[in-house]
Formats: C-alpha cells, sequence, structure tokens
C-alpha cells in the first residue's frame, strides 16, 4: 500500500543481518527560543506598537508636512508703526446742483465735464404756468405798492396843508401885531380911541391863540403820521421783497451753478421733465483734492485726526475719520498740505502711508495667516529639532505689514508657525 511504501521510504536502511533483529528511536532537534511561535508574535506587537508610536499622530496633535508651512523668527528691533493703505482721489468739496422749479428742460448751455464759474447759467426750463402765476402775483403787488404810494402821498401832502397853515397864521399874527402897534401909538397921540385900539388887541389874541393850535395839532399829528409813515414804508419795503421775489421765480426756471468748479454727471435732456429739488449733477471743486481710504477695523481706535501721512510727492493730514464699520472697514479722509501737485485726477488711487507712532525697538514678530487664528492669541513655536511645534499663548500689540509687536509669550530666536494655523487641531503639530 501507498501508505507503507512511505513508512518504509522513511525509515532508514537496514543494518547487515547479524541474525538479531534491533528496533532504534530518532529523537526531534529542539527548536531555537528566537524562533518559538510567543517569540515572534511579541516581536510582532512590539514592531507594530512602534510604527502606530512613529506614524500615527498622539492624542490632541495634528500632523503637517514640512512643505505646508512657513516661520519665522522673532527678534528685537525696530518697529516702525504705520499704517499703509490705497486711497483715492477726491474732490475736497462737492456741491448738488439741484431744480428750485419744475418744468421742461427747454436747453442745454453746457455740457457735462465743462468747467463752470459760480452762477454760471447751465440749463432753462419752460413752465407756464409758472409764468402765469408770477405775471398775476405780480399785478397784485403792484396794486398794493399804488395804495401804499398814494397813502404815503396823501401823508405828505396833508403835512404840506398843515405847514402852509401855520404859515398863514403866522403871518396874520405878525400882521395883526403890526396892526395893533400902529392902533396903540395913534392912541397915544389922541387920534384912536381906547375902544379903537381894543378891537386889534382882540385880532392879536386871536391869531396867536389860532397858531397855538395849529402848532400842537400840527405836532399831535405830525407823531401819528410818523407812525403811519413808518409802517407804510415797511409795507412798501415788504412788498418790493415780494415783487423781487416774485420775478426771481421766473429765474429759478435758469439751472445756475453754485459753485465754481468742474461740472459732473449733468446728464439731463432736452424736453425732460424735471421735479423740483431732482438733482441735475454736481460741481466738485477742480484742484482742490482730498484722499479717501477704507482701513481695516482693528485700526479704528489708532487713527485720529491731525496724524501725519504721505504718498508720492503728496504730505497729507488726516482730516476726518468715519467710524461707522462697514464689512470691516471704516473709512479716513486726508487733507492735502499746501498746494497739491498737477496731475491729479478724480478716482486715481495711491498707495499712502499714515504714521501712527514713533520708530522705537521692540520684540516683533513675522505678520503672516497666523495672526488671524483667535486674533493673534496664540502660536506654534518650533522645537529645536524641528519635529514638532507647539502652541503657546501670546499677546500682540501695533502691527506694520513686515511686523507685529510682541507683548508677552515669546522670547528672542523663537521660531513660529506664521502660515495660516486656524485650522490645527490640538496643541501639536507633528512636522513630517
Amino acid at each position: 500500500m501507498m501508505t507503507e511504501r512511505l513508512v518504509h521510504a522513511n525509515m532508514p536502511p537496514a543494518a547487515p543481518s547479524t541474525g538479531v533483529r534491533m528496533d532504534s528511536r530518532v529523537e526531534r532537534a529542539a527548536t531555537p527560543w528566537w524562533r518559538s511561535r510567543a517569540t515572534l508574535m511579541v516581536l510582532a506587537l512590539v514592531l507594530t506598537a512602534a510604527w502606530v508610536w512613529r506614524f500615527l499622530p498622539a492624542s490632541g496633535s495634528t500632523d503637517i508636512a514640512t512643505a505646508d508651512i512657513e516661520s519665522g523668527v522673532v527678534d528685537r528691533a525696530p518697529f516702525a508703526d504705520y499704517l499703509p493703505v490705497r486711497a483715492t482721489v477726491a474732490p475736497r468739496v462737492t456741491t448738488l446742483v439741484g431744480v428750485l422749479s419744475g418744468g421742461h428742460v427747454e436747453k442745454l448751455l453746457v455740457q457735462d465735464g465743462a468747467m463752470v464759474a459760480e452762477g454760471q447759467a447751465l440749463a432753462t426750463l419752460s413752465n407756464p404756468a409758472l409764468q402765469l402765476d408770477v405775471l398775476t402775483r405780480e399785478a397784485q403787488i403792484a396794486s398794493q405798492l399804488g395804495h401804499v404810494a398814494g397813502e404815503s402821498l396823501g401823508i405828505a401832502r396833508n403835512r404840506l396843508d398843515r405847514a402852509g397853515q401855520i404859515a398863514q397864521a403866522t403871518y396874520d399874527l405878525l400882521k395883526a401885531r403890526r396892526e395893533l402897534s400902529i392902533r396903540q401909538q395913534l392912541h397915544e397921540d389922541g387920534f384912536v380911541s381906547a375902544a379903537g385900539v381894543k378891537s386889534y388887541a382882540e385880532e392879536v389874541t386871536y391869531q396867536q391863540r389860532r397858531l397855538n393850535q395849529l402848532r400842537e395839532g400840527n405836532e399831535h399829528e405830525a407823531r401819528i403820521t410818523a407812525t403811519q409813515g413808518a409802517r407804510l414804508d415797511d409795507t412798501h419795503g415788504r412788498l418790493e421783497r415780494n415783487l423781487a421775489a416774485v420775478r426771481a421765480g421766473l429765474d429759478t426756471l435758469t439751472i445756475r451753478a453754485p459753485r465754481a468748479g468742474r461740472l459732473i454727471n449733468f446728464t439731463i435732456q432736452p424736453g425732460q421733465t424735471l421735479r423740483p429739488g431732482d438733482p441735475a449733477g454736481q460741481v466738485d471743486s477742480e484742484g482742490s483734492w482730498k484722499l479717501t481710504a477704507d482701513v481695516d477695523e482693528y485700526f479704528l481706535g489708532r487713527i485720529a485726526v491731525g496724524q501725519r501721512a504721505s504718498a508720492e510727492s503728496l504730505s497729507l493730514t488726516v482730516s476726518k475719520v468715519l467710524p461707522a464699520v462697514k464689512d470691516g472697514r471704516f473709512r479716513v479722509e486726508l487733507a492735502v498740505d499746501g498746494m497739491p501737485p498737477a496731475g491729479l485726477h478724480r478716482g486715481q488711487t495711491l498707495d499712502i502711508r499714515v504714521t501712527l507712532g514713533s520708530t522705537a525697538p521692540a520684540l516683533v514678530a513675522p505678520v503672516g495667516a497666523w495672526l488671524a487664528a483667535g486674533g493673534g492669541t496664540s502660536a506654534f513655536v518650533i522645537d529645536a529639532d524641528g519635529e514638532h511645534a507647539r502652541r503657546r499663548a501670546v499677546k500682540t500689540g501695533r502691527r506694520n505689514p513686515e511686523q507685529v509687536e510682541i507683548l508677552s509669550g515669546l522670547q528672542p530666536g523663537d521660531r513660529i508657525v506664521t502660515s495660516h494655523t486656524a485650522s490645527m487641531k490640538g496643541d501639536v503639530l507633528n512636522i513630517r
């Protein structure tokens, strides 16, 4: 059988026959300890644990490739406290051109973009209803002015009549006195009796009383007419002003430039209907400029009116800070010191530097995306071997485009991760 053949094949060759049959036991060699199954299993576990420890991140850490990070060294160096911003050139004064009276645009006298003088006519409007109303009101005011003039003329005539009466009474008194004097002389000479003198004396008394009454009446009437005349003068003045205002209503049909400068956005067309208060354009102060810039809200408490700034051949001063924050930014206006150089144009952009403070030594670190993580309250400091970076709480201060001031948490010579770390989990980075 096959089994038997295999058994016999594995048996050692038979010894020479000596006449006696002998069977011998074969012993199996012992397996070395280092090849035992238990030793191999322990060794495999140790190697697996070492691989896991080497290649899997520890708890609370994140793996990151060396090529994916940027780093910088903390150092003590001069810190220039300034803010670079991009500013836009704008007119220092912009005045809107408004429509005072509505109507149809009849004629354009200038074109958009032209230089205009203050009060220059820009366009004329047509409004028949307004013109008729002005004529009607002119007639009414003219009638009132005629009535006032008549009353003033009456007062003047009465004044002249009263003066004439006083003058006549004065003359009559003088004449009566002269006659009385003659009669008294004749009476003394015996030519006229006392009765003849008495009638002349009574005439003098009458004329004197009459003159006194006229003078008293004139004084009383003068007080009344003075008050009445003042009122008439005031009424006349108001009517004249009303008449001028009514006539000026026709002038409002002419759109005029409110100031000298360049006319912008003057886009009305002949035949267009405009209502009172509609904007017709604007006049910019040509050659008188300011700069406007939108600044990150981080600097809201650090920019103030009066701070100096500079740009290409420009000396600037912060003239206005508008603290309203929109989309994380607020607006700053800067005035040009002295005469602005030629070549500036509305809407032109310039790179400027706003001086926030003086240059002084400080502990500084490079700026980077790491400041966006928690607002710059922590940083990953790289170990000396370069294989790990550990999170450390820091306190930052002033910033400029290249440097950020370190107030606490870091030391000179520390190397920190300056790339974006907001997505990093844990407090340890494993740099592979």
